[in-house]
């Protein structure tokens, strides 16, 4: 092989190019740790329209800044935004580098609907459960009560809206809604009413259900105003109502509570 003049070529070229590969390297590593590259700045945006209402500048200090490593290069920015959606009531974070020396992050902030179970987690208007302060959450007033098994989240804010438009020609709200583990729902609404509602047979089932109590229920408030606890409507074409001092079954015959 030392004799063959073109596989020495070959052989010399290829190390000198493997040369000259290694000194760009090192170049470029002694630049990228110049102090001009050190992060000087984290810019905190709003991801979309809606502004930081809750993120606040001595969370983000002590939660996300001291989990991120390196410089305007050698920054992960996989790591920057697991560290920044660590931070309470960020949804979800985006982060950019901007020559050449800062990071941008834009945040995408949680928006509670209400509570979830009883371990003082809540829900967001788009069906995730997360960990914040209760107090914080409620700063615009009490929020409703939810529950259900896992996985049901997302149904259980989706129906949540339909009985806030079911119940409006009534001027009822849903203040709680539980979803049981055999999938029968729940509801309690603003005036202290608890309606059972059952299981979804089929797609209108609820509304159907909700549609006949809507039906009597101005004579029922009338008759009995706000004496009424709650209201089975899980019979095919009746319910139980339970009020105070009395029992009215199915059938509509009133009889004397017992409990």
């Amino acid at each position: 092989m030392w004799h063959d003049v073109k596989t020495m070529n070959a052989v010399s070229g290829a190390l000198f190019g493997l040369v000259v590969l290694a000194v760009l390297a090192a170049g470029l590593w002694w630049l990228a740790q110049r102090p001009m590259f050190t992060l000087k700045t984290i810019r905190i945006e709003a991801l979309g329209e809606e502004p930081l209402r809750r993120v606040n500048a001595s969370t983000i200090k002590g939660t996300a800044i001291p989990r991120i490593r390196g410089n305007f290069f050698t920054a992960d920015l996989d790591g920057v935004t697991q560290a920044f959606e660590a931070v309470p009531w960020v949804r979800r974070a985006a982060v950019r580098r901007e020559w050449p020396n800062t990071l941008v992050v834009a945040l995408e902030e949680h928006a509670p609907l209400g509570t979830w179970g009883e371990d003082g987690r809540l829900l967001s208007v788009k069906g995730d459960v997360f960990t914040a302060n209760l107090a914080e959450a409620e700063e615009d007033g009490l929020l409703p009560e939810f529950a259900g098994p896992d996985g049901s989240e997302r149904d259980v804010v989706a129906r949540f809206k339909d009985l806030q438009d079911w119940f409006a020609p009534v001027k009822l709200s849903p203040q709680a809604l539980q979803l049981s583990v055999r999938y029968a729902w729940t509801v309690k609404l603003d005036n202290g009413m608890t309606v059972e509602l059952g299981r979804e047979q089929s797609s209108t089932t609820l509304r159907e259900r909700v549609d006949r109590l809507i039906g009597i229920y101005p004579q029922l408030a009338a008759s009995l105003q706000n004496r009424i606890e709650s209201v089975d409507m899980r019979y095919p074409n009746g319910l139980a109502l339970k009020a105070s001092g009395l029992i009215v079954g199915s059938n509509g015959k009133k009889g004397k509570n017992k409990s």
